[in-house]
């Protein structure tokens, strides 16, 4: 298997950096369909007698072991290389779907469950974090529009998926054996896409600088290092958990909305005069999926110029301050509803893509893949939290007999004292203790062999 070592993946001479972007898309528009997931609940619920809750299960799990997985590959990832781990992402990702497909055309649920949710999830996890630290060594001039490209992949992955798998469920039947046969389909073809960005990543040679770059030799900002820190110490240090709270707390706002989006603005609009169609709603949820694709894109290159501490004040406190708009103004105003939450996704999206530059910042390039991948830790809380505090609150006011906005005015209360935790936590960062740094050889400039080793 030395085609897949990281040793034989280094770029030849003249190799473009640009072409390094497209790899990386090539995975997360793939594993980017989970958020599509949707789109199987009805069918999944009519032909095997689910209920919303189990039909749910397959996405819970594979969002849960995205982080887990994320967590525990991303030191390995680091050590074998982005080839490796992309073909790892494609068979896990790939086969979880064929093992779906099994478990429809049987009509075994635990297998959907364990093809999409488990094998599945893997593959997702690590697939997202498989080409981060390579786009940053390559773009370590702009790596908040590096990773930007690639985590709009991830966003924007459903906006393909999502009208593919309905014309797909539409053609091959919305029964057991129509599931399966989509599954198939769309297993196998991701399996070649997904390929493609395996045969297509580089990483860059060793000492390889952008043309006209000179050596850094002083941090630009306060909080960029030029020094290296472990993924191991790391985890030592208060600005990793300063980072993995802001992350949860950026996700949990943002998902609340994300996982409801539908039935949301549907139930805030039932009591007025103009309440909001089953297709209004639908693309409702449309339009926040591309402010999360768009967000991804826009909010972590932005965060090249104006810095990754500033962006986030953004992302954290006109968040808080939006969702205080969406609790004041109840149902006054639809576009004023619909314009509020499309920013607030897009700050969930711009909050994940900025994330890599951040801890690329704070602890430089050596294993911020390993780093990345335990951050995602914070995401799988999150999908956990958001959803639960929505619903819960949102069940608990209709049984109390509520309607319209009054069902998520708590939720929204709540959310605001999330991001201002998140806020706080931001402002709490400080540049990373010399203590924390790996040992530097004194004529190369890199991480000694010894530092890698611990």
């Amino acid at each position: 298997m030395l085609a897949l070592a990281r040793s034989a993946t280094v770029a030849p001479p003249g190799w473009s950096r640009w072409l390094v972007p497209p790899a990386a898309l090539a995975i997360h528009l793939a594993i980017g369909q989970a958020y599509a997931w949707s789109v199987f609940k009805p069918p999944l619920e009519s032909s095997l007698g689910l209920s919303g809750t189990a039909s749910a299960l397959p996405f819970q799990l594979a969002i849960v072991m995205l982080g887990l997985s994320a967590a525990f590959g991303g030191t390995l990832v680091e050590r074998r290389g982005p080839r490796w781990a992309m073909l790892v992402s494609t068979l896990c990702f790939c086969s979880g779907f064929l093992v779906a497909a099994l478990g429809a055309a049987t009509r075994q649920y635990w297998l959907v469950v364990l093809g999409y949710g488990f094998i599945g999830g893997i593959g997702l996890g690590i697939g997202y974090i498989s080409p981060v630290s390579t786009l940053i060594k390559w773009f370590p001039d702009r790596p908040g529009m590096a990773t930007g490209i690639a985590i709009m992949g991830f966003g924007g992955g459903a906006l393909i998926a999502s009208p593919w798998s309905s014309g797909l469920l539409a053609a091959l039947g919305t029964d057991s054996a129509g599931i399966a046969q989509t599954f198939l389909v769309m297993g196998l073809v991701y399996a070649v896409f997904m390929s493609l960005g395996v045969l297509l990543v580089r990483v860059p040679p060793d000492d390889w600088r952008p043309p006209g770059a000179a050596p850094a030799t002083a941090a630009p900002r306060a909080l960029v290092t030029t020094a290296q820190v472990s993924a191991r110490n790391a985890l030592r240090t208060p600005q990793f958990w300063c980072l993995w709270v802001i992350l949860c707390m950026n996700v949990t706002a943002g998902i609340g909305i994300l996982e409801k989006a539908a039935p949301m603005i549907a139930d805030f609009f039932a009591d007025t005069a103009t309440p909001v169609s089953a297709a209004a709603a639908a693309g409702f949820v449309g339009m926040l999926s591309l402010a999360n694709m768009l967000g991804r894109f826009a909010w972590s290159t932005t965060s090249d110029l104006v810095g990754r501490k500033n962006i986030y004040r953004l992302y954290l406190g006109v968040g808080a301050l939006l969702y205080l708009v969406l609790a004041l103004t109840g149902d006054a105003s639809k576009p004023l509803f619909v314009a509020c939450a499309a920013v607030i996704l897009s700050f969930y999206g711009g909050g994940f893509s900025t994330a890599p530059a951040y801890l690329k910042d704070l602890f430089g390039t050596y294993q911020v893949g390993a780093i990345h991948g335990r951050l995602l830790t914070a995401w799988s809380t999150a999908g956990v939290l958001g959803p639960l505090i929505v619903n819960a609150i949102a069940d608990s006011q209709h049984a109390a007999g509520r309607s319209g906005p009054d069902l998520y005015t708590t939720s929204f209360f709540i959310m605001i004292g999330l991001l201002v935790i998140g806020f706080v936590a931001n402002e709490l960062i400080r540049p990373v203790h010399p203590r924390h740094h790996e040992p530097v050889s004194p004529d190369r400039h890199e991480v000694q062999e010894e530092g890698a080793a611990r």
